[in-house]
This record gives C-alpha cells, sequence and structure tokens, in this order.
C-alpha cells in the first residue's frame, strides 16, 4: 500500500503537457476537449498516482511530457481520457463512447470535490510537507468496480504479483481503448492501452486463466462473487464513504482492507484508513512517533486528532519520503502458475 503512495519517478511530478500534435501522433483524432480552472495548485501526478497499478498499467499511464492518460469504462461505455497541465488550467481530451462521462467528471477527479484548507496539520512533518506539496488533492473517480477489482488482486500478496496479475487479466480480456492510445499511436504507448473487461467478461474467465494469472482461488472466487452484484456495487457513489463501505463488506472476501481502499479513490474519502495493511501502522507510527513497530490501534490512535482528514493525513505521510529502513528481507514473489 506504501509502495502505490510513494511519490515515483520524477516524470510523475512533471508540471505541464502538450497538445497532441507535439506528441508526434501522427493521423490522430482529435477527441472532445474541456478545459477546467481549479482554485489553488494541482499536481497530476499525486492527484492521479493512486490510479495507477504499476508502471505499466495498461489502465492508466503517465508520459514525461506530464499527461495522464487513463482507460476506463464508464456508464457510457469505454472511454479515454488524457489530462494535462499548462498554464495553471487543467485540459481533458476524450475518446470513446464514455468520453462525455469522463469530461463531464472532470473536475471531481482532478479533486474539486475535496477541501485541502479543511486539514489542520498537528506534526512538524505535515506541515511541512502540506507546504511542500500543495498539490495534493484527493481524486474522486465515482467508479467502484474499476477500483475493487485491483484491490481484490492485491489482498495478502506482493505488489510486484498484483500489478502483473491485473497487467495479464486486463491485456487479455479487456478490449482496446478508445483513441491513439489504444491504437498504439501515442509514443511512450508501448504496446498500447486497454479498457478493463465489463462485469459479465469477468465472469467469464476460466479458472485456468486466473491460475495463469498467478491469482488464487480465494481472490478470484471474490471477484467472481463482486461481478455478480456489481450494478449494486456501482449504486455507492450516490452514497455516503461510510454506507458505500458497509455495502461492499457484504461481498464474502471483501473486508475492511479493501472497501478503505476503494472508498479511497471512488468517493474521495479524505476520512477513510485503510485497516489491515502490512506495512502502514510502521510507517504512520514511525513518521509522527518514532515507533517503527506500531500496530492498527495506535495508528488509529495517532491520527484521533486529524479526525474528518485521516486519509489525507496518510497521504502526506507517504509522500514526505520519511519511512522506516527496511529490517527484514521482502517477502517472497510468489508464481502460482508455475504449479
Amino acid at each position: 500500500m506504501a509502495g502505490r503512495f510513494a511519490p515515483r519517478s520524477p516524470r510523475t511530478q512533471v508540471r505541464g503537457g502538450f497538445p497532441m500534435g507535439s506528441l508526434g501522433v501522427s493521423g490522430a483524432v482529435a477527441g472532445r476537449v474541456r478545459t477546467w480552472v481549479p482554485e489553488g495548485a494541482v499536481d497530476l501526478g499525486l492527484v492521479l498516482g493512486p490510479l495507477r497499478r504499476g508502471p505499466a498499467d495498461p489502465t492508466f499511464r503517465m508520459l514525461p511530457d506530464g499527461s495522464a492518460w487513463r482507460a476506463c469504462r464508464t456508464p457510457g461505455g469505454p472511454g479515454t481520457l488524457r489530462v494535462s497541465l499548462r498554464d495553471g488550467a487543467v485540459r481533458g481530451e476524450a475518446w470513446g463512447p464514455g468520453g462525455d462521462w469522463l469530461l463531464e467528471r472532470l473536475p471531481e477527479l482532478m479533486g474539486a470535490a475535496d477541501d485541502p484548507s479543511a486539514f489542520r496539520p498537528r506534526h512538524r512533518l505535515l506541515a511541512l510537507t502540506r507546504h511542500l506539496r500543495p498539490g495534493l488533492r484527493l481524486t474522486r473517480t465515482g467508479l467502484v468496480m474499476e477500483s475493487l477489482i485491483p484491490s481484490v488482486l492485491e489482498q495478502k500478496v506482493t505488489t510486484v504479483e498484483a500489478y502483473r496479475a491485473w497487467r495479464m487479466l486486463v491485456r487479455r480480456f479487456g478490449e482496446r481503448a478508445p483513441g491513439p492510445a489504444g491504437r498504439g499511436e501515442v509514443p511512450g504507448l508501448a504496446g498500447g492501452m486497454y479498457v478493463m473487461p465489463d462485469a459479465r467478461t469477468w465472469g467469464l474467465i476460466p479458472s485456468w486463466e486466473w491460475h495463469r494469472a498467478g491469482v488464487d482461488d480465494k481472490r478470484a472466487s471474490t471477484i467472481l462473487r463482486a461481478v455478480r452484484v456489481a450494478a449494486r456495487l456501482e449504486e455507492g457513489v450516490g452514497m455516503g464513504a461510510g454506507e458505500a463501505r458497509r455495502r461492499l463488506e457484504v461481498v464474502p472476501g471483501v473486508g475492511v482492507w479493501t472497501s478503505a481502499e476503494v472508498v479511497q479513490r471512488s468517493h474521495g474519502a479524505a476520512d477513510e484508513v485503510t485497516v489491515g495493511d502490512l506495512h502502514l501502522p510502521g510507517i504512520v507510527g514511525f513518521a509522527l512517533a518514532g515507533d517503527r513497530y506500531a500496530d492498527d490501534a495506535e495508528m488509529l490512535r495517532l491520527l484521533e486528532p486529524y479526525g474528518g482528514q485521516r486519509h489525507r493525513a496518510v497521504r502526506l505521510i507517504l509522500v514526505s519520503g520519511r519511512v522506516p529502513g527496511r529490517r527484514a528481507p521482502r517477502m517472497p514473489v510468489g508464481d502460482i502458475a508455475g504449479l
């Protein structure tokens, strides 16, 4: 979990973005465009970074020019969105049947529904990090299954295994993203981008394909149970984060860890803390109290002063770079596909 929110290479922190023509996309058909001017600073890498599932995620990429590309399945159908930032304005360009839906929700995606001013730092590290990273906002995607399925894949395994499984399943059973990103016409998007499968397709994936992707039966079964009620779970975007979490946790195999991971992205939930993570309590404990052995209870105690903004406090800690050094070997990467 910590690795997913930690700062990436400098290219994900670039502020800027350029018209499609400057990318050298030959013959690319221009998409529909919307421009939105946010109040205050916005950093594309920090805002959209949690949506990326590994450096080779076929549904999300950030390019050296500072633009972010996102391919997703919306209520209107598959869509591709390119987001760039220039002169304080966010520019979105979209392709596909879901393009209008993506452009309509561009401000929320970039944190328009978030209120960073509500956060009151009570620790020097948090105050300094907020000063250095003023562009951190909490994204709200408005999509549940998009975050739920990869979060289930990340249960009880290394991020390397989870990212590999997500990449393999989306490329094999998803569909090419609409527009130039799916056709491989954008430099830097090697192999093109893909939209994740719809609920029916997830439900029809044979057991041996889950095995080849390194997904054990427990996680695969959880996903299969979830996609059967996908429509009901997607309704959770119209609820509060707490109510949406309770609905998610009705699905066997979806616990407090997974539901928190989902609503942090789908709802932009500023107060939902990931409990049950292997590394997060130690990171928070080390940053706020010098206690690298803190457990969930201690982490929640340390975050009490930030009630209503606990997730933001955790994000600030993770991007601060103040994490305890490793004192044990990394968890070995499994490969059940070879069994």
